[in-house]
């Protein structure tokens, strides 16, 4: 009874712990950029962040995916990445963009190609 009642404290309490951190990483941008609009981090943040994250994206997936040890290295991966690097050049469009490259990469991984 001791037991089962320590664990719902202890569940209870991990749950408003992380509703309370989840809450305050929500709200600390409006109370302290409220004014701030058009605050210079906000703008390089906006201009550089969206980027970074991209090439951070892909360099993960590659490291990741790819079959390294292939007679054709890493080719499982380049593939699907190379489709989708030309169809956003072509399109400018970002949910084709990531179609053009998992449909392809699925396909590959199920299909055992490489």
């Amino acid at each position: 009874m001791v037991e089962n009642l320590f664990q719902n404290y202890y569940l209870s309490s991990f749950i408003a712990v992380t509703v309370l951190a989840t809450f305050a990483t929500r709200i600390i941008p409006f109370v302290f950029f409220e004014r701030h609009t058009e605050h210079p981090l906000i703008k390089h943040l906006g201009r550089y962040l969206p980027a970074a994250v991209m090439a951070l994206l892909a360099i993960v997936f590659l490291q990741r995916s790819a079959t390294w040890s292939l007679p054709v290295i890493g080719l499982d991966a380049l593939i699907p990445g190379a489709l989708v690097v030309l169809v956003h050049f072509w399109r400018r469009n970002a949910l084709l963009s990531i179609a053009a490259g998992t449909l392809p990469y699925m396909a590959i991984q199920q299909a055992g190609l490489f």
